[in-house]
């Protein structure tokens, strides 16, 4: 099978020329366009997944040989989640290849933060199937970068943040409420209220409620740091 052009192009991006170009394409083809004779890149995103998290493990112990498991789970948290697997797809241009569905494709599929951050999964699985362990680990170690050396000491979530910090002074968790949802079905902007028991409460905008409040989460600890 030959790819086409911006194929080849995105295999340079990645660093990596398939040796059986079928699986790239099958990491890059969404559920809405398979069928029966088109495999889709959902199994390749669950084992995409596995090879992740592996490389990712083994990394920040070799970054950080005196960490404890309660300082390295975090970090790994933050290396794997969705909303960084979704930035490393932006950056390598992976939005622009995607096979999509028209219904998916109309209501702006190409850049869904979901859809990203599993087909870049996908892609590392199906590296792993053409080369190997070796080639996946190197892909995924240079397509994170510096993001390995520099996560942050703590890297748990700004809501995990803002609960823990409400637990210590023994008071009730924080309530998040959807304050508005403006633009189209394709590019929703979601505004979140976080709010302590107070009363004190920060917003923010996103384009997805969980973008939104941790947005907003984040915005009310700052505000708590400044008060």
């Amino acid at each position: 099978m030959k790819l086409s052009a911006e194929l080849r192009a995105f295999e340079g991006r990645i660093g990596h020329r398939f040796t059986k170009p079928d699986l790239l394409i099958r990491a890059l083809t969404h559920g809405s366009v398979s069928s029966p004779t088109r495999e889709d890149n959902q199994r390749l995103e669950f084992l995409g997944d596995r090879v992740l998290g592996l490389v990712m493990a083994s990394a920040l112990l070799e970054h950080d040989k005196g960490a404890t498991e309660g300082q390295l789970a975090p970090r790994f948290n933050a290396l794997v989640r969705k909303e960084t697997c979704a930035d490393v797809a932006r950056e390598v241009g992976l939005g622009e290849v995607l096979k999509l569905g028209r219904s998916e494709m109309l209501s702006g599929g190409r850049r869904k933060q979901a859809l990203l951050g599993d087909a870049i999964e996908a892609v590392i699985a199906a590296v792993y199937r053409d080369a190997g362990f070796d080639a996946a680990r190197d892909m995924i170690l240079r397509l994170w970068g510096n993001r390995i050396t520099n996560v942050e000491e703590d890297a748990r979530d700004a809501k995990t943040s803002l609960q823990e910090w409400a637990q210590a002074r023994g008071d009730t968790p924080p309530t998040y409420t959807q304050i508005s949802r403006d633009g189209p079905d394709h590019a929703p902007v979601f505004t979140i209220a976080a709010r302590l028991s107070d009363g004190t409460e920060a917003r923010a905008s996103a384009g997805s409620k969980r973008q939104a409040e941790q947005a907003a989460a984040a915005a009310l600890m700052t505000k708590l740091d400044k008060g």
